[in-house]
């Protein structure tokens, strides 16, 4: 089935302009949830708002937004103060940089949309993607949509040109503030560690060998339960966190498990076994050997 596209907009640098039309990389309707219901009856159940003053139930009509600037106190807005003070939507997107694509951090990743030439923008667009592509550059703009702006970062994939909606600074709290010990690292840990990453390496990343497993999970419970089939509930037993563990032997056991299973083409022709060897080898530096008098 063909993707439909969900507006449009217009990306523009110096004097170009492209009209595009957008798309949403993501499938929410693939996500299962579940509804609120009356145990007693099934029927769906009503979110009311109440009055944590009087108890009422309010109507829609009667409710107003507010900000609280202190504990139970509030600043009252209108809707029309509310609008006026909205990002006005401009349908268009102005390029105003250009920086390397490794300069920006995944974090402040957030949605992500694809973008296809309107009628007649096809050479402006593919210009555009290559030229990307050859500098290894991203471009970086701003879109204003339903009152809000937004930071956008343009990248080519392939031959379209995503668009990356970004956090904006203020919204990504910086990794400094996470406070981590930093122990001493030995050697042969920091050896075997590589060892262990090098044999689960891959060229690539593949997202298609992962599965989720939980919605598929969900998905055969509902299927049995419309069925009329009854699940059993096994209680499993949860392993318990927190064992102090030799390190090192951690890391041979890995390693071992790890080319035990892992197939031939990535790892050749059985030649990771002698690797493990050699990781088993490494011990601490031996202590010298004492002075006994003799010659």
């Amino acid at each position: 089935m063909a993707a439909r596209a969900i507006g449009s907009l217009t990306l523009s640098f110096g004097l170009v302009s492209i009209p595009v039309k957008l798309y949403t990389a993501t499938q929410s309707a693939s996500a299962i949830s579940f509804n609120l219901l009356h145990k007693a009856d099934g029927s769906r159940l009503k979110q009311q708002y109440i009055c944590l003053k009087d108890g009422a139930v309010v109507d829609r009509d009667d409710i107003a937004k507010g900000y609280e600037f202190a504990k139970d106190q509030y600043v009252m807005f209108t809707p029309e103060e509310i609008k006026a003070l909205e990002e006005v939507g401009t349908h268009a997107v102005e390029i105003s940089e250009f920086v390397p694509i490794d300069s920006v951090d995944p974090v402040y990743f957030d949605k992500t949309y694809y973008t296809a030439p309107d009628k007649g923008a096809g050479k402006p667009y593919a210009l555009l993607t290559e030229a990307l592509k050859e500098t290894g550059r991203c471009a970086v703009g701003r879109w204003a949509v339903r009152g809000k702006a937004y930071i956008v970062l343009l990248r080519p994939v392939g031959d379209v040109l995503t668009m990356q909606q970004l956090h904006f600074a203020t919204d990504v709290r910086p990794a400094s503030e996470i406070e981590v010990p930093k122990p001493e690292v030995k050697a042969g840990e920091l050896k075997l560690a590589r060892q262990l990453i090098d044999a689960q390496t891959a060229e690539r990343f593949d997202p298609t060998s992962f599965k989720d497993d939980v919605r598929e999970r969900i998905r055969a419970a509902i299927d049995r339960k419309v069925e009329g089939q009854a699940i059993t509930v096994s209680e499993e037993p949860v392993e318990s966190g927190g064992k102090v563990i030799d390190l090192m032997e951690a890391l041979r056991a890995s390693l071992e498990k790890t080319t035990a299973r892992a197939p031939a083409s990535r790892l050749g022709p059985r030649k990771e076994p002698k690797r493990v060897e050699e990781a088993k080898r490494v011990e601490p530096a031996a202590k010298p050997a004492r002075k006994t008098g003799r010659r």
